[in-house]
């Protein structure tokens, strides 16, 4: 897309509802906030206007005939051909300021919200974590895009959680992202965040961003042990700054940059219940990679870029040599008000800091 083309597509967001395209939606929009995160499910805010002539002509609400605007009514915002949000109205609020007219708030869930609402207590059987993620997509009638690798576990126990806390604790242990993605339940590893990465440049489309890299919770080794009941053996497992390696590429990982500049910290997972060496290892290993790769934080505002998304990654430019390069992204926040327009706002985080 050229920079003109960008410019006048980013002015203003569009509506459908219900599968129509919905342009008194689109000229009546006071504010928008549509979230996403690789911790929860994606939502959107949006404020209209309402109070106009009616279809009957005279002056009255606009929107509160449920015709248009109605619970459980696919509702999807988009910028151009890129689509910034795919879900459901799940609230309707009104609001009455004094002295300006009144005004309607529509909130919506993607699709994990049916996840979000469903609790259960069951237990699985010799499953992956790649099996869980087609088992409950399958619950909710959803299509699974999966590649996740991992041991097959005797049992798993999904104790009075919803099914989306559920997969996101799975997820933590399998070190991977789960979105919804054109219509599928989607799993990934981690380390494999989508590509291409959209490119932003401090002083052009990244207007702001700050950073930190931060010692304070990274370790140089973890280890984890439990009981390998067929060995009749200790199940033990370490991992080190070789597990988080590959990311940093030319660059130096936390538990690298630790051991250099204040020695061994070392982790054992205590709560951790392995069943065999390979297990344990890969316990230990996950959770390195996790806490490695909060070594490097940030929080960025650019013009708006629907291809942010979150369990994705952004290539930043113009931030020196410590801070440029590639960052999964943690959160996404596309926003519009009337002052300023829309805009991207988002969290990342990376394992690894630039070499001078």
């Amino acid at each position: 897309m050229d920079a003109g083309h960008r410019a006048i597509s980013s002015a203003r967001p569009a509506f459908t509802v219900g599968g129509q395209a919905r342009a008194a939606l689109d000229s009546g929009l006071l504010r928008l906030a549509v979230a996403d995160s690789v911790e929860g499910l994606a939502t959107c805010e949006a404020e209209f206007g309402n109070w106009g002539a009616t279809q009957g002509r005279s002056l009255g609400h606009l929107w509160f005939d449920l015709q248009v605007l109605d619970f459980g009514k696919p509702f999807v915002v988009k910028l151009g051909d890129d689509t910034l949000f795919d879900g459901r109205i799940v609230a309707i609020e009104g609001r009455f300021p004094a002295m300006a007219p009144p005004t309607v708030v529509v909130r919506a869930d993607d699709r994990l919200q049916d996840l979000r609402m469903t609790r259960r207590t069951r237990s699985f059987e010799s499953v992956s974590d790649a099996d869980l993620v087609n088992r409950i997509a399958q619950d909710h009638g959803l299509q699974a895009d999966v590649n996740l690798s991992g041991p097959t576990w005797p049992l798993v126990v999904q104790a009075n959680e919803s099914d989306l806390a559920f997969l996101r604790r799975r997820m933590l242990v399998a070190d991977a992202d789960l979105v919804v993605a054109d219509g599928k339940l989607t799993a990934r590893p981690r380390g494999q965040r989508r590509q291409p990465a959209p490119r932003l440049t401090h002083g052009a489309r990244l207007h702001r961003f700050d950073v930190c890299a931060d010692l304070a919770h990274q370790r140089t080794e973890v280890s984890c042990a439990g009981w390998d009941v067929a060995g009749k053996d200790v199940a033990r497992g370490t991992a080190t700054s070789a597990a988080i390696a590959g990311e940093a590429g030319s660059g130096e990982s936390g538990p690298a940059v630790l051991q250099r500049a204040l020695g061994e910290r070392k982790e054992h997972l205590g709560h951790r219940v392995p069943f065999d060496a390979s297990v344990a290892r890969h316990e230990a290993e996950s959770h390195l990679k996790l806490i490695a790769r909060r070594f490097l934080r940030g929080r960025g505002e650019a013009d708006a870029e629907p291809q942010l998304r979150a369990g994705g990654a952004v290539e930043l430019e113009g931030l020196g040599a410590l801070f440029d390069g590639r960052y999964g992204i943690t959160d996404v926040l596309h926003r519009f008000d009337l002052a300023r327009g829309l805009r991207t706002e988002f969290g990342v985080e990376r394992a690894w800091i630039g070499r001078p």
